[in-house]
């Protein structure tokens, strides 16, 4: 029997005010569980960059997609732009706990940001703030190769592009909303971390740093993935996401996440 047969359910329909009025409520929630959070957040930009390297990555910033309006991606790096203003040079101390909402806060058209590309019940589709779902892959990536505990993170229900020129694992990143959908990490450890982050001609660059030199390295990879055709039609994607921890020699791998996704493409069509 597969077990990954009966893990994804066929596509729920909304109206549009159901999702809307969702959308108030989780809203609310999450602020509520701000204000009475036990642990403290991290807020303080730091004056000058950590001397240690942990992790860096980066990802293009302009990636064209069929029947997408290219502006959408421009319009996404100035979104970009606004975002990374708030978290680099961001310093996570030791018990403190890094909110991607809290920090950057509500990107509306009054803060600048412009309509980009968002993902709507698993179709493209444009909003406000568009594209910083970019800069959650990541910080999610890079915390993955880091001590930082991920703390709460959330990851598309669908598989919407076919995995053209992928660099990374399916469901290695985190998808982001307002502010509910949010993407934490806790410092659970006795150092202090930096977040590094800037935008070049081409890409989103990012670095974690730390204040002293490390003895622990991570290798992040797939296993189990498997594309199953379900008895509603259509097609899932399943994997998981583990990872190899190196300290002093000895190496233990752990389970870091378990993905379940409804593919919005026919992974029987040839390229």
């Amino acid at each position: 029997m597969n077990p990954f047969l009966d893990q994804t359910t066929k596509p729920l329909k909304r109206t549009p005010l159901r999702r809307k009025l969702g959308r108030y409520y989780y809203q609310f929630k999450r602020k509520l569980k701000w204000t009475f959070e036990s642990k403290p957040f991290s807020k303080r930009l730091g004056g000058t960059y950590f001397n240690h390297s942990i992790i860096s990555h980066k990802s293009i910033l302009l990636r064209p997609l069929r029947d997408v309006d290219m502006q959408l991606q421009h319009n996404k790096t100035i979104n970009l732009r606004l975002a990374v203003k708030k978290l680099d040079g961001l310093v996570i101390q030791p018990g403190e706990v890094f909110s991607f909402w809290y920090l950057v806060g509500n990107p509306t058209e009054k803060k600048g940001y412009l309509t980009g590309l968002v993902l709507n019940q698993g179709k493209i589709d444009k909003g406000i703030g568009g594209g910083l779902c970019q800069l959650g892959n990541l910080l999610c990536w890079m915390a993955l190769h880091s001590p930082l505990k991920i703390k709460e993170r959330y990851r598309h229900g669908y598989d919407v592009f076919p995995d053209v020129n992928r660099k990374i694992p399916f469901g290695s990143g985190a998808t982001l909303s307002y502010n509910y959908i949010d993407f934490q990490l806790e410092n659970t450890t006795s150092h202090s971390f930096q977040l590094k982050l800037h935008l070049s001609d081409s890409h989103l660059n990012g670095e974690i740093l730390c204040e002293k030199s490390l003895d622990v390295s991570y290798e992040v990879f797939e296993t189990n993935h498997r594309i199953v055709h379900q008895s509603w039609g259509g097609y899932t994607r399943h994997n998981q996401i583990k990872r190899k921890v190196i300290h002093k020699g000895d190496t233990t791998e752990e389970l870091v996440f378990e993905n379940h996704a409804i593919m919005m493409y026919n992974p029987l069509l040839e390229a």
